[in-house]
């Protein structure tokens, strides 16, 4: 099957779903068409095995088969979902809040990561199901990253303090950042991907630290380069049209230098993101350009999340039904949700002696960590070694789960503890 083809399938059926959402659900569109695939996959496995002679699923699973999940996504989808993302966020309400961000999107998710890691390695040895440590400490780097897609949607309409919105959606933009070198440097250092990405490959606590730096401030160095490159440009021209091809040049060609030179491709884009819709929005773009680069970029968001989870949904029903694997996911739930509790308590407790902040601000921000694309991507990047189906399932209930539960009821939260006076 061809790429076009693939592609035709996944857009065609993201359509198909969207409009039965559209019509009949109406819910916010990320968690009406998670819902609608998991029914579709739950109903194609439901039928195969009732009537076996039909073959249903087979098809399907040879549609899986010929797509390069490792290539569609670390070296596409990824590029564009990170740079919407940067595009919306906004460095004057980043900047106000530079510590309490920073430490979440750092020491917080490391600190997540940490969590769900051990507590997943024992939970998998209690239920019979052989994951490494190696594999836990991978599936804590991929879950441990927040979507802020579908959580900002909630809040406005809540009517949170726009600075409330400003800390989870910086939260949200750089952990996603840092997540994904987190999860590049576990897959290279455990050596599940050698011969399959990359081509990273490192050992020991220095080759460790020395390829988290280089990913890291080599892919912001590039970041700022071609970020700077693309303002001047467009500081130089007033056509919508050429501006946001421009963007989309510069999303694409900015990853794409990255992977060649090793650095990384997720970091460069957040920032060459962050400059262009902060000073190229404001110093070298007119209103028209604005108001189109907005709503292109949100389409690119809305369409490349709806397609991950039509991808993981068909995926999930290639995979053996294995009992253990729903039953260790469910109780997953809990243990992500402890991580993210931990992880956003400790650095604002330690903040509280220098910041305000509002009452509730714990609780809000532990049940406003919804988990999307970015954590979807990343599990469904992985290699075929032993440990992926288990991870996969994981992922995707958790994700199912923090969209759907947390994603429809984070809103009614905030009303009720009355956040109306932002945190210092």
């Amino acid at each position: 099957m061809s790429i076009f083809d693939v592609a035709a399938v996944l857009v065609c059926v993201a359509a198909i779903f969207a409009y039965l959402n559209y019509r009949f659900l109406k819910l916010p569109q990320t968690i009406g068409l998670m819902l609608i695939a998991l029914a579709s996959s739950v109903a194609v496995l439901i039928a195969d095995r009732l009537f076996p002679g039909l073959g249903i699923a087979e098809p399907l699973k040879r549609y899986v088969a010929g797509i390069d999940f490792n290539e569609a996504l670390m070296h596409g989808m990824l590029s564009f979902l990170l740079f919407a993302g940067a595009l919306h966020a906004d460095l004057g309400y980043l900047a106000q809040r530079k510590w309490s961000i920073g430490s979440l999107a750092t020491i917080g998710l490391l600190i997540s990561t940490a969590i769900i890691a051990g507590l997943s390695y024992l939970l998998f040895g209690f239920l019979g199901l052989t994951v490494s440590f190696t594999g836990c400490l991978l599936f804590g780097a991929l879950i441990s990253p927040t979507d802020p897609v579908a959580v900002i949607g909630m809040l406005r309409t809540a009517r949170a303090p726009k600075l409330l919105e400003a800390k989870i959606a910086g939260e949200s933009l750089f952990n996603d950042g840092v997540g994904v070198v987190v999860f590049t440097v576990i897959l290279a250092a455990s050596g599940i991907g050698a011969g399959h990405g990359d081509g990273h490959h490192v050992a020991g606590l220095s080759g460790i630290v020395l390829l988290f730096v280089r990913e890291a401030l080599g892919g912001a160095a590039l970041g700022l380069v071609t970020g700077y490159i693309a303002y001047r440009g467009l500081h130089a021209v007033d056509d919508y049209q050429v501006e946001v091809t421009m963007t989309l040049a510069l999303a694409m060609g900015t990853y794409s230098i990255a992977w060649a030179l090793h650095i990384s491709g997720p970091i460069a884009v957040v920032v060459a993101g962050l400059l262009i819709g902060n000073r190229g929005r404001a110093l070298a773009m007119s209103e028209e350009t604005i108001e189109y680069l907005e709503k292109f970029w949100r389409l690119i968001d809305e369409m490349l999340n709806a397609v991950l989870f039509l991808l993981i949904g068909f995926e999930v029903v290639t995979i053996p039904i294995v009992g253990e694997y729903f039953i260790a996911a469910g109780l997953l739930i809990p243990v992500v949700l402890l991580a993210r509790f931990v992880s956003v308590s400790i650095p604002i407790s330690f903040l509280r002696r220098f910041i305000q902040y509002s009452p509730g601000v714990i609780r809000v921000l532990t049940w406003s960590g919804l988990r999307g694309g970015i954590s979807v991507a990343l599990v469904m990047s992985l290699p075929d070694f032993p440990e992926r189906n288990v991870l996969l399932v994981c992922t995707y209930v958790v994700v199912l789960f923090t969209l759907v539960v947390q994603g429809l009821t984070v809103g009614r939260l905030v009303q009720r503890l009355s956040v109306l006076r932002e945190e210092g």
